[in-house]
This record gives C-alpha cells, structure tokens and sequence, in this order.
C-alpha cells in the first residue's frame, strides 16, 4: 500500500494503482503521486492499536500484539510524517495517526438507475469509471469501457481456479425472462436490448452512444460464458451482419429523403434525382 494525504483536509488515498501523476482530492485540493521519502523514527506507538509503549517493548502492553521493528518488513510509509510502518499497520507507530485511505476521487457524475431510478454515485471497478447502484445492484458502463471491464472479470474469474463456481450462463434463452426497454440513464432514450455475443443467452441494455447497463450478476454471468468457451455463432454473425446492412440502408435512406425535402421543399424537379439515389440504395 502507497498512502498519500491532502494537505488541506488531510484524507489519506491508497494509490498504489494509480498511475496519474496527480489526482483532486474530495475537498478540491490537488495531491502530488509520488512516492514519498522514508525516514527513521522511533517506534514510539503500538502499529495496532496505537497505544503507548515502552522503547524496547516487544508487545503491546495494552493489546498484546507483536512490535513489528525488522526494517525488511517496514513498507508503509506514514503520509504525514514519513515514518516506516508495518504493511498491516492500522496506526503510525510514530505520531499515531490512524491508517484509513479513502476510495479514489473518481470522474463522472451521479445519475439515475434505469431499473429502480436509485441515484447512482460514480466509483471504480478494477480502475474502471462505473455508476453502481445502491439498490438493485445493477452497474452502468460509460462509453466504450465494457470490453476493458469484461476482459477484467474474466481475469479475476480465471484466477479464482477450479474454486470458482461455474458460469451461471451457457448458452441461455434470453426468452425466458419479461421483456423490459430501458432508457439510457445519461440521453433518457430507450437502449437496445443486445443478447451478448448474439448466443451467451445475457442480454444487456446499450445505448450506442453513452454506454452499458447491466442488471445485478450480469457481469458475472458474461465473464463466466467467456471462460467456458462461449463465442458468437457463425451462422448469427451473419444474419446479425445482414441485418447491419439494411438497417445502415434504411438509415441513409431516410437521411437523403429528409435532406432533400430541407433544400427542395418539395420541389418537384428535383424528385428524379433523389429517385436515382434511393435505387442506388436499393
């Protein structure tokens, strides 16, 4: 653990895993990710408990835990006095301030829940800027985060090894559950219901535009189909990329028609034109 700490409020945050040079503090103060410089100080306080003791102690009198003094195993510099610490200090054994970091500041702003309309704070997952709810659990993806964030919880699925349970989706029937359209928490426009992978059988609301709704365990259930060998069907890909191509068609179509009405207000002169394109398009 990396701690630095505001100089305004003095909230302390964990950034081990940040790789900005920088970050705003939750007061609006901006903190310099360094890595701070140890000094050697006597251990004066208990790493534990922060209680008092004796110079040469070998346990806390008022706890009884070990006093950690072997300086291979003092990793945690204090961010407000630069004394080493225990990695698994709770206090500074120095001036004994207590060890308790805070999440991230993270980018983003609060928005409503497509499921239960629940305020939805902004947070991180596995460095990722996410909106999780706090009532149906449900998480809401941003742009185009969703790959990164499924490649992450396959990883963490992977790693759990044989211990992990099994995917809770193979090859599901998206069928079976109520159809419900959802509105984009961020545009307020109802998403697309997408089946992932077009065979996973866990369909997720997608605005296009703004990002990925997914309902409580989807993620898992995504990440789960993934690592069981899930991938899309051949004969789905090209329905799916047939399907593409006339919407794509139709869009254009309804563009050119809708421009051409904007110059010509109707004029009918002009109708052979926009007839040739539209058989172009056919």
């Amino acid at each position: 653990m990396q701690l630095v700490a505001c100089p305004v409020c003095h909230s302390q945050y964990d950034v081990s895993q940040l790789a900005a040079p920088q970050l705003t503090c939750a007061c609006g103060e901006t903190i310099e990710n360094r890595k701070l410089a140890a000094v050697d100080a006597v251990i004066a306080r208990c790493g534990s408990c922060g209680a008092q003791i004796a110079p040469d102690a070998p346990t806390c009198a008022y706890c009884d835990s070990v006093v950690v003094r072997d300086p291979g195993k003092l990793s945690l510099i204090c961010p407000e006095c630069f004394a080493r610490n225990a990695e698994q200090s709770r206090f500074c054994v120095a001036c004994g301030i207590a060890f308790s970091p805070q999440p991230l500041p993270t980018e983003g702003s609060e928005l409503p829940c497509p499921a239960c309309e629940t305020r939805m704070p902004p947070s991180q997952v596995a460095g990722i800027a996410v909106n999780e709810c706090p009532g149906c659990h449900g998480l809401w993806v941003s742009g185009g985060h969703f790959d990164a964030l499924v490649k992450r919880a396959a990883q963490q699925r992977e790693q759990r090894g044989p211990a992990a349970d099994g995917p809770r989706v193979s090859r599901g029937n998206p069928l079976a559950r109520s159809v419900q359209y959802r509105r984009c928490p961020e545009c307020d426009q109802f998403m697309l219901r997408t089946n992932y992978k077009r065979s996973s059988g866990v369909v997720l609301d997608e605005c296009r535009v703004h990002g990925t709704w997914l309902d409580a365990d989807e993620l898992e259930q995504v990440a789960g189909f993934i690592l069981a060998g899930g991938h899309t069907s051949k004969m789905l890909d090209e329905e799916h990329a047939s399907a593409e191509r006339e919407a794509a068609a139709a869009c254009s179509r309804a563009r050119i028609e809708q421009r051409f009405e904007q110059v010509t207000h109707g004029a009918t002169q002009h109708r052979s034109l926009l007839d040739l394109f539209l058989k172009i398009l056919d």
